[in-house]
């Protein structure tokens, strides 16, 4: 115990020991800060927007919106289909080696889902699949499991490949299966510059 005073405002109680200025009798008690206080009304911030993944913040680019998913889906997995359908009438061994060409084209766009986030008609319409909890690709073998998985989404009437429409994160149900969502601002590439491998 020391009978010297420890600093300015400092004061010594009846007990013979020193105490901090905000101790002594009727000092007025200081307010804690406030913590985790919501902004100002219309403040701006940082937080994500909803349904973004990590990094993605309100005001940047956000959700693929369904038509722009039918398109790309419809550039990855439909167009050489029907192409070889086409000349399945003409040639049952051209439309036949066409529709090999096209489960092939449609396995290769999965797999680059998965690993880049982009397959081709995903490079043209401007869109990318990333991981909900990461906001990264999710590596080449799930994006073919996602494909895979949108086997849930047909077998009820193909119900799940509306659910974009009215779900808050556009997400079908393959995605939610395999917590991805497809988000926009990418920049758009030109058709023979996203059939380019690599």
């Amino acid at each position: 115990m020391s009978d010297v005073s420890q600093g300015p405002g400092w004061w010594q109680a009846s007990d013979g020991k020193w105490y901090p200025p905000e101790q002594a009798p009727g000092a007025q008690p200081t307010a804690p800060p406030a913590y985790g206080a919501p902004p100002a009304y219309g403040a701006p911030t940082s937080a994500p927007a909803y349904g973004a993944p990590p990094g993605m913040a309100a005001g940047q680019p956000g959700l693929a919106d369904w038509g722009t998913r039918v398109a790309s889906y419809a550039i990855d997995f439909i167009a050489l289909s029907v192409v070889a359908a086409v000349f399945l009438q003409v040639s049952t061994a051209l439309g036949s080696l066409l529709y090999l060409a096209a489960f092939a084209f449609g396995v290769y766009n999965a797999w680059l889902n998965g690993a880049t986030g982009q397959s081709v008609g995903k490079k043209i319409m401007g869109t990318k699949v990333v991981g909900e909890a990461t906001g990264q690709p999710i590596g080449g073998g799930l994006g073919i499991v996602r494909w895979l998985a949108h086997i849930v989404d047909a077998i009820i009437c193909y119900i799940g490949f509306l659910f974009p429409l009215w779900d808050a994160k556009k997400q079908t149900i393959s995605d939610k299966i395999m917590k991805t969502v497809v988000i926009t601002g990418v920049p758009k590439v030109p058709f023979a510059e996203a059939i380019k491998p690599g």
